[in-house]
């Protein structure tokens, strides 16, 4: 998974700004839709940026970072409508049965769109041909998060603790079916250990449920906890990315923890319905990937413990297709269910 990763970064680095940005330069001043009824001057009015968590995880902090950024360049609003429920799945409706005109995006990220096809059955959108990509925005390690008065300096010391006691280690997670759930049993299986899990509905119940004990841990994405295991009330025992990350270069890996090859490192994009002209997806890419080169946005990211991520479209698309196809197998051979 470590080689997965690194090529697809290596991938998206050589090629995503300069690609990006040749098409921008290519692109006339005011984008038309080929055969719609679209604004030349676009953007003409608010842009609707759909984020199918809630308020406070990594989504809606990228969101609000990127979102601001576009409407300042641009001088139209971009509203995020934070609309959770089904694991994602609501949010991912609603933009998939949108107007492709370029007004409505969903801020995706490797849950809603490579695990949820794999978990819930008679889906009305398909993670590929329902959607259009139009620019990833960052990388975005998950870290063991633990009880901040709980003896447990370690993934190794967490493990121990679940052997001394089997099925009362409870972890807590943002929902049936998340990374953060998934996380779980793939590390009791490396283990080979049990965990209880406790899902919740969104981050922000098992974050506040691990300050106050109620649950043992949790795993969760760096912008949702980073106050907290600042302030202390949170211990980071590791990350489950394939290196280190950058925010917390003292905490050790998983893999480094004695589980070698553990290596989750989920992204985040943005995306629109299907059908959106060319022109106008090779803008909007453009727009992003120019931002995401920022200084700007690298510091604020990486106050968020995110690293930009810069694709084309269509690598944009390759890399939820590969997914697809890992996070398949990952739930079949973890067993979970959303029940």
């Amino acid at each position: 998974m470590q080689r997965r990763r690194e090529a697809m970064q290596s991938r998206a680095v050589a090629c995503g700004l300069p690609c990006a940005l040749a098409v921008l330069a290519m692109l006339p001043a005011g984008v038309q839709a080929q055969g719609a009824s679209q604004p030349q001057a676009w953007p003409a009015r608010p842009i609707r940026l759909v984020v199918p968590q809630t308020p406070g995880g990594a989504s809606d902090a990228l969101a609000r970072i990127i979102g601001q950024q576009l409407a300042d360049a641009w001088g139209q609003q971009v509203l995020v409508d934070n609309r959770a429920g089904a694991g994602g799945n609501i949010g991912n409706e609603l933009v998939a049965k949108a107007n492709p005109d370029g007004y409505t995006w969903l801020l995706g990220f490797v849950g809603t769109h490579a695990i949820n096809p794999s978990l819930y059955k008679g889906l009305s959108w398909d993670p590929q041909k329902s959607f259009t990509p139009l620019a990833t925005l960052a990388s975005v390690p998950f870290v063991v998060a633990v009880h901040g008065p709980l003896p447990v300096k370690s993934v190794g010391d967490l493990v121990a603790l679940a052997r001394a006691k089997p099925g009362e280690v409870r972890f807590g997670s943002a929902g049936n079916g998340t990374v953060n759930h998934l996380l779980g049993p793939m590390l009791a299986s490396a283990a080979k250990v049990q965990f209880t899990h406790i899902p919740y509905k969104g981050a922000a119940g098992a974050i506040t449920d691990t300050l106050s004990g109620q649950v043992q841990f949790t795993f969760t994405s760096m912008p949702s906890v980073i106050g907290h295991l600042k302030a202390g009330s949170l211990r980071a025992v590791a990350v489950t990315s394939g290196r280190r990350a950058a925010l917390l270069k003292d905490v050790p890996t998983i893999a480094e923890s004695g589980f070698p090859g553990f290596d989750v490192t989920p992204w985040f994009g943005v995306l629109g319905p299907a059908g959106i002209p060319e022109p106008l997806v090779g803008r909007i890419n453009g727009e992003i990937n120019r931002l995401l080169g920022s200084r700007d946005t690298v510091d604020r990211f990486a106050a968020q413990g995110a690293e930009p991520l810069v694709t084309t479209p269509a690598q944009f698309g390759r890399i939820i297709a590969g997914d697809v196809a890992l996070w398949s197998r990952i739930v079949r051979d973890t067993g979970a269910t959303v029940d």
